[in-house]
């Protein structure tokens, strides 16, 4: 009866030792380096920003390439975050940059292609004032509708009296 207690109990750590040891290998996603890479947005003008997101670098790291002066990633969280400029006179076609944390050695890389130009001038937004010409025309255009506006008020008037 002993040795089939003991045999029972061998059997049943056996058996439990044997389901958890793949579970502890498995253990999940593999930790350290980048694991995913995105780049934003994916065609950019010469001169322009790039903005960069990697998942699985919380302790930082560079992002680098031939169109950009090397960057370093945010710490922090599970997502990264770099912003890098195309030089200006970086020669259209496609790109490559290269991510590397700084806890590990993995390296990703993601493609992007550079466009020729500068891109559309969307306006400064309301950030210029207007110019000394501009509000010379605008002052213009005020007091001669005030004149006018006068003048046919006027002409009402005189109209009106002698019915």
């Amino acid at each position: 009866m002993r040795a089939s207690r003991a045999l029972t109990v061998a059997l049943v750590a056996g058996a439990a030792l044997g389901f958890a040891a793949p579970m502890a290998v498995a253990g999940g996603p593999p930790s350290g380096g980048p694991t995913s890479v995105e780049v934003d947005p994916s065609e950019v003008h010469q001169g322009a920003t790039l903005r960069v997101t990697v998942r699985g670098c919380p302790n930082g790291g560079r992002v680098s390439s031939n169109a950009f002066d090397e960057v370093y990633l945010s710490r922090g969280g599970e997502l990264s975050f770099a912003t890098a400029r195309i030089h200006d006179h970086t020669t259209p076609g496609n790109y490559s940059l290269a991510v590397k944390c700084n806890d590990n050695d993995r390296v990703a890389t993601r493609s992007f292609r550079v466009l020729e130009g500068r891109g559309a001038d969307g306006g400064l937004g309301g950030a210029a004032g207007p110019t000394s010409t501009e509000m010379a025309v605008g002052g213009g255009l005020v007091g001669t509708a005030a004149i006018g506006g006068a003048l046919f008020v006027a002409r009402r008037r005189r109209a009106g009296v002698g019915v």
